[in-house]
């Protein structure tokens, strides 16, 4: 469900991103992260990514200069503005995300594992100054 506090910023990206939750291997949540950097702010949006993995990667019991960004742009089954954050050690999955430019600025879409503290991560993304819809998987 959405967080408690707060009605979905964007009702259909909030279904597209519960339908990636759906039970599979991994049990997970998710984020929307409402920015406003448009298209040629792409910098600044990963910087955003990154932040917030960062974030995750905390809630999850990882340290964050623990793990790394897998890219897009570096491997060929993923589209270009797709990222996953996996440990240094065995490349472990910590999260994943889609950037997606929307109504004229990017939303970051980000899942990662339901044991993390979900309410600790949606708060640290409010941290950053960002907007957040949260999104629990079954």
């Amino acid at each position: 469900m959405a967080d408690a506090n707060q009605q979905p910023i964007d009702e259909d990206l909030y279904q597209r991103t519960k339908a990636l939750l759906e039970p599979g291997e991994i049990d997970l949540n998710g984020a929307i992260v409402h920015t406003d950097y448009d298209g040629q702010e792409d910098v600044k949006m990963m910087q955003a990514t990154i932040d917030v993995g960062d974030i995750i990667a905390e809630q999850s019991g990882y340290d964050p200069t623990d793990c790394f960004v897998h890219s897009g742009n570096d491997d060929p089954d993923f589209s270009s503005n797709q990222h996953q954050g996996l440990t240094l050690a065995d490349e472990e999955f910590v999260w994943e995300c889609q950037q997606l430019l929307r109504e004229g600025s990017f939303d970051i879409v980000i899942y990662y594992r339901a044991t993390a503290d979900h309410e600790a991560i949606l708060e640290g993304i409010r941290e950053l100054g960002f907007d957040v819809t949260g999104v629990e998987g079954e």
